[in-house]
């Protein structure tokens, strides 16, 4: 499913979707009344009091009637399904701050909103199941060791590659960054560029697997520290600019990364995607295709995956605090097939829960799995709650520069490294 979000270097930089979505920063205001078709579902019961619940627009077919469909299986009260199109993320901050509605939501969780009581913690309702939720994806809704959100489902990114023009090139697949960037120059034909990696020249979406390539994090261990104050970030990022200078790079496509009809329409032979994607290419190319995570620098990196979830999360202003909690838990801990079908049915996606993952039978085999295997193996969140916006901003245009503009590397790095220490200076207080 795909949704807008933004984070330099991991699914999506400037610009993501649940396709990307791994990491959302936006802190626009939008009035309350912006567009939203709102829908009134469910059936009367017991509950307390109705329901607001809201969503961002999804991008696959049949997102909306099953959500709907969802709230109205409820039997416990009425729920009220508000899908929300344009800016979701700045509607939901402002939100927070002035309304006791959406009562129940889904969003990124963000520090900010913890310190100032915007939203609940609902460690509690995952108590019995806890060990289900790989300890990563827990972390994407985890401030100072409290739950605010629960888990929906698991996005990731790989590396699409067309497995007959790797092997007419005589190119094998990417093992490294190096390796990568001489096979985007050595796949160049007349017919297609070797790579695309968004029409930024991957700005936007590379900035976290090139610190995990070299074995470093957006955060210290902690979370108190920057986590790539150190010469091997510098390195790294200077191979995005060398990627933009290979040649081998499509620019200017008509449809960026999150979309995947440059590799299926042929323009590339290998493609960062997300793994919601996989149906489309399959249908297109058939077993022609393979994915990998994004490649290692060195001998002392990593290849790595970026995962990012949105979670469920219950507004304090509302009051009906204990039915929102008590939907959650119905929709998101007790109806397994619900939430098999939210990540599996629509696009694929990674069920939230590993006893989901592994019974979900889309998930089992061909490149779905192996993407599946990459997360459990490789996997890195983007970001984190404490990851803020700001050293997020900072992130992007460096590697801007660095990329398109042959900005020094090092001196970029110094520049967002004190961005970044000032902002969690600020957190941590």
């Amino acid at each position: 499913m795909r949704r807008s979000t933004s984070s330099a270097g991991v699914p999506g930089g400037p610009g993501l979707s649940r396709r990307t979505l791994l990491t959302a920063f936006g802190v626009g205001a939008l009035g309350l009344g912006a567009a939203g078709c709102g829908s009134n579902t469910g059936r009367g019961g017991s509950a307390p009091g109705s329901l607001q619940q809201w969503y961002h627009a999804y991008g696959e077919d049949g997102v909306h009637d099953a959500v709907l469909r969802y709230a109205a299986e409820y039997p416990r009260g009425e729920v009220s399904v508000q899908w929300n199109p344009g800016d979701y993320d700045s509607k939901i901050v402002t939100a927070l701050q002035n309304s006791a509605v959406p009562d129940v939501f889904e969003a990124q969780v963000k520090v900010d909103w913890v310190r100032q009581g915007q939203v609940v913690p609902l460690d509690d309702l995952i108590a019995d199941v806890r060990a289900d939720f790989p300890a990563q994806v827990l972390e994407t809704a985890t401030v100072e060791g409290r739950l605010y959100g629960i888990p929906q489902a698991v996005d990731t990114q790989v590396l699409f590659y067309r497995k007959s023009r790797l092997a007419a090139a005589g190119v094998r697949p990417p093992r490294t960054v190096d390796e990568l960037i001489d096979a985007a120059r050595r796949l160049n034909s007349p017919n297609g560029k070797g790579l695309f990696v968004g029409n930024d020249g991957g700005v936007g979406v590379l900035g976290g697997p090139l610190l995990w390539s070299a074995g470093l994090d957006y955060l210290s261990s902690d979370q108190r520290r920057t986590g790539f104050d150190d010469p091997r970030a510098a390195t790294a990022f200077g191979k995005l600019a060398e990627l933009n200078d290979s040649g081998g790079l499509l620019l200017g496509a008509p449809a960026d990364w999150s979309d995947p009809s440059a590799f299926i329409d042929g323009l590339v032979a290998m493609q960062w995607t997300g793994l919601w994607n996989i149906p489309k290419v399959a249908a297109a190319l058939g077993d022609d295709f393979g994915v990998l995570p994004f490649p290692r620098l060195d001998a002392h990196g990593a290849p790595s995956v970026p995962i990012g979830a949105y979670g469920a999360m219950v507004n304090a202003k509302s009051a009906n605090v204990s039915a929102a909690k008590d939907f959650l838990r119905w929709l998101w801990i007790e109806r397994t097939d619900h939430q098999t079908e939210f990540a599996t049915g629509f696009g694929f996606h990674i069920p939230a829960r590993t006893s989901l993952t592994d019974q979900a039978a889309n998930l089992r085999s061909g490149p779905a799995a192996d993407a599946v295997r990459f997360t459990r193996e490789h996997a890195h969140l983007v970001g984190g709650p404490l990851w803020s916006s700001a050293a997020n901003s900072a992130l992007s245009d460096a590697l801007f520069r660095i990329a398109r503009q042959g900005a020094d590397p090092v001196a970029q790095t110094r520049e967002v490294v004190a961005a970044s220490d000032a902002e969690l200076k600020r957190l941590h207080g």
